[in-house]
């Protein structure tokens, strides 16, 4: 099954330079490119893109309003990576709360771009935990109750997810199965209205569940 890949760049090399890696991959496939955040709604409905690799900083409409509006409009709405130069940078910690599902760097190797897009279409989330400490931790956090209501089981889950960790990584942890593990994530991310993994680690830190520190 091949994966349709939507690429959003004002930089038009940047944008070549994407199109050549991904289109040098046997499942994977760019369907169209953009050179602003204004033209996504209608290439996506156009093209159904699984995976939008989407630049944080454009000049008119931005990665974060992009993402925002696209999420929240589309039906089945694709899934977003975005591509920004610097990982500290805040207009990613926006993106992500947006609902993007990651970042990758633009200086990031063929085949993290590649992992990354498979990756996310598959349905997981592109986590950097120290990443997105760091990003918490410049932003200072929120009180947020709806970490109370998780079970002692699923908040231990929740710090796993927090440190990184993947399904089965989880599963060996707590010596559980790989079906229990999922049915706790999916657990978590109700209770905390989250999207996705992402959504959820960044809750955990935002809330002081898991310390940026710690």
């Amino acid at each position: 099954m091949t994966v349709r890949v939507l690429i959003v760049d004002d930089d038009a090399l940047v944008r070549v330079g994407l199109r050549a890696i991904v289109d040098a991959e046997a499942d994977l496939e760019v369907v169209a490119e953009a050179g602003d955040g204004a033209e996504v709604p209608p290439l996506v409905a156009r093209h159904r893109p699984d995976v939008v690799l989407m630049d944080v900083r454009m000049r008119d409409v931005d990665g974060i309003q992009a993402t925002r509006h696209l999420l929240a409009t589309a039906v089945a709405p694709p899934r977003v990576i975005v591509v920004t130069t610097f990982e500290n940078d805040d207009h990613v910690y926006d993106a992500l709360r947006a609902g993007a599902s990651g970042f990758l760097l633009k200086r990031a190797r063929p085949a993290e771009v590649v992992d990354a897009i498979r990756l996310v279409a598959r349905g997981d989330s592109l986590l950097f935990p120290a990443a997105i400490r760091r990003l918490v931790a410049a932003r200072g956090g929120t009180a947020d109750r709806r970490t109370a209501r998780l079970t002692t089981r699923e908040a231990e889950v929740l710090r796993l997810m927090a440190a990184g960790l993947s399904n089965a990584e989880i599963a060996a942890r707590l010596v559980v199965g790989a079906e229990t593990v999922k049915t706790h994530v999916g657990n978590v991310l109700a209770k905390l209205g989250a999207r996705d993994r992402v959504q959820a680690v960044i809750t955990a830190y935002e809330s002081g569940f898991v310390t940026p520190t710690g």
